[in-house]
């Protein structure tokens, strides 16, 4: 952010390994954390009397817990393997940020194949939460295909497309990124995918979790009355 307000273009080496880090723990989380939201509303659709118990506090927390600490263990292990290779092809990176494919380009080592493996299993695992969720929507649409209101249909289906489309959005971009062949790579394919996946889902977040809270939209139409009056 402050690179694109400021104009800048250049980036120590320091920062651009904080960068990398703290994008790696943070996208990590974001799997993981899209995951549990899913799972919420599996149980509160399919087993809604058995939520309190499944979902109570201390589960939620130790949920979170283990996401932060596996998004803390991908972001360390990612940055030391890819920090640790030789960058001997000069040091412009294409995209607005530090992220691994860029990096990997600048490196001349055969030791690149270490990062490659990693990234392989992290796009298993992302695979594995992507699957989860989609076993979990299905059973949450035959659950409520058995609803007989159609303001059950109504208020089941706006609280999750939302949800899935941008868990299908994040994950299908970020894998293609990291996993697409060179042959179809090229610098504006690369920016265009960097922004789909780490811009876009966290902007939309806000407005699709947030704004269906009932609080919050009568503060926002209050605040949008008011602007008007005064203009």
């Amino acid at each position: 952010m402050h690179s694109s307000l400021w104009d800048t273009r250049t980036i120590s080496y320091s920062g651009c390994v904080i960068q990398f880090f703290f994008f790696m723990f943070f996208i990590s989380s974001e799997i993981s954390l899209l995951t549990i939201m899913c799972y919420d509303r599996y149980v509160s659709i399919c087993k809604p009397l058995h939520y309190r118990t499944l979902l109570g506090s201390r589960a939620c927390a130790h949920m979170a817990a283990a996401a932060w600490a596996s998004a803390f263990l991908n972001a360390l292990l990612h940055t030391a393997n890819t920090f640790s290779l030789p960058l001997c092809q000069g040091n412009a990176l294409g995209p607005f940020f530090c992220e691994i494919p860029q990096i990997l380009k600048l490196s001349c080592s055969k030791s690149y194949l270490r990062e490659l493996g990693l990234i392989a299993v992290s796009a298993c695992l992302a695979f594995g939460c992507f699957v989860f969720i989609v076993f979990s929507y299905v059973q949450i649409f035959r659950a409520v295909l058995r609803i007989l209101s159609e303001q059950g249909w109504h208020k089941a289906f706006s609280t999750c497309l939302p949800h899935l489309a941008v868990v299908s959005l994040f994950l299908s971009t970020a894998v293609f990124s990291y996993l697409k062949p060179p042959s179809v790579s090229s610098p504006s394919l690369d920016l265009a995918l960097s922004v789909l996946y780490s811009v876009l889902p966290p902007v939309l977040n806000p407005l699709i979790y947030s704004l269906r809270n009932h609080e919050l939209n009568d503060g926002l139409r209050k605040l949008m009355a008011l602007y008007f009056q005064k203009y």
